[in-house]
């Protein structure tokens, strides 16, 4: 196996600036926090994909070969923080079959350079991590039985950007439009209902609508069309939307944690 951490660089922080996803916490703190870590699982499972199919074009390479190593890195320091922390056998029994996933996942991603017959492979073992992320988050937020640790669960964009980059590459399912208008209407309901919450604080509020206005550049680019030269330029439009909007919901989400 070629290892590829050796140019992917081991920043737990984007080197654009942003304190996205800095290493700060050594453990779960609390079922909050879980849920938290969880939602924030399946969001990864899926810019993984999205970063792999971006470096495979040549769509903002330096920045997706960073968004690649912070997500592998990510994903498996959370991984063994839930396992340490998983509330009930349910949980772990989820997070045991999790564990088997990833190492295959993982393996595919580093194997080699990004090539269609491996990006195929990848489609279908993100969402097989994207289920299990699911299935942990639910059973968190069911143990935690609270409104706030529900409102800390959303995603969605990553897996759009995915299915989109995907479309471009000529790897992507038959069913790949489906579902992306699928993950489309999840998210504008997803936003809805957070913008709908009563107890929402004032920053939280400025956060959402700074979110819904990336969001219209996000959506714009994802349906747009042109020659050769415009696609390059879409797809690196929806690269970029995508890690924005990344941004201010992941704060948006730790405002929420706290005020459980």
């Amino acid at each position: 196996m070629v290892h590829r951490r050796g140019f992917l660089g081991k920043s737990m922080v984007l080197a654009t600036g942003w304190g996205l996803f800095s290493n700060t916490w050594a453990q779960v703190l609390n079922i909050n926090d879980a849920i938290n870590k969880s939602g924030r699982q399946r969001m990864l499972s899926q810019r993984l994909a999205k970063a792999y199919m971006q470096l495979g074009q040549a769509i903002d390479v330096e920045r997706s070969k960073k968004i690649l190593d912070l997500s592998l890195s990510l994903f498996e320091k959370q991984l063994a923080e839930l396992r340490a922390f998983a509330p009930n056998t349910d949980n772990k029994l989820v997070l045991a079959e999790m564990e088997k996933a990833w190492q295959g996942y993982k393996q595919v991603l580093l194997g080699k350079s990004p090539n269609q017959q491996d990006a195929r492979n990848i489609m279908t073992l993100s969402e097989e991590i994207l289920a299990l992320a699911q299935t942990s988050t639910v059973q968190l937020e069911k143990y935690s039985g609270s409104a706030a640790g529900q409102l800390v669960n959303l995603s969605g964009r990553q897996r759009m950007a995915k299915f989109y980059q995907a479309q471009q590459w000529g790897v992507a399912p038959a069913d790949a439009a489906g579902k992306l208008e699928q993950a489309r209407k999840e998210f504008v309901a997803a936003m809805q209902t957070l913008s709908d919450a009563p107890g929402d604080t004032a920053r939280i509020h400025d956060e959402l609508t700074l979110a819904q206005q990336q969001w219209l550049f996000f959506d714009a680019a994802l349906h747009q069309n042109g020659d050769s030269m415009n696609r390059q330029r879409n797809a690196t439009n929806v690269a970029t939307t995508s890690e924005r909007i990344l941004e201010v919901m992941d704060g948006v989400t730790g405002l929420y944690q706290q005020l459980a």
